[in-house]
């Protein structure tokens, strides 16, 4: 790899250019790798590579549904609460569907845990 330094302009942050050769399937697993994390500039991408040795990509999915699990669970709470606010009593089926669906948290929150702990 060949490393050389620019005459910086005024407004670049970053005045020394790197410039190395490939293969054609280097070039395309490179492309690959650098689709597969989401980044768009091959610069920023090979520049977060040699810093940090690797990229890592997050699947928010799980995060998403159990974004979407805790809405749904904060609403019928909330729900309930005003429900034993205004009569005094709460029904033994609301309790046992916030349990379903805290249980159902639980399951996302620990399958977000267990692929976070996968990550070398």
């Amino acid at each position: 790899m060949m490393e050389t330094k620019a005459k910086p302009k005024p407004k670049r942050k970053r005045p020394v250019h790197f410039n190395f050769w490939a293969t054609e399937k280097e070039a395309a697993l490179i492309r690959r790798r650098m689709a597969d994390t989401g980044f768009v500039g091959i610069g920023a991408y090979l520049r977060k590579v040699g810093i940090d040795g690797r990229v890592v990509k997050v699947d928010i999915d799980g995060l998403r549904e159990l974004t979407a699990l805790l809405r749904r669970c904060s609403n019928n709470l909330n729900q309930y609460a005003k429900r034993a606010n205004e009569t005094r009593s709460v029904y033994e089926a609301d309790i046992q569907d916030l349990r379903q669906r805290l249980d159902g948290l639980w399951e996302v929150a620990n399958g977000i845990l267990d692929g976070v702990l996968r990550i070398k």
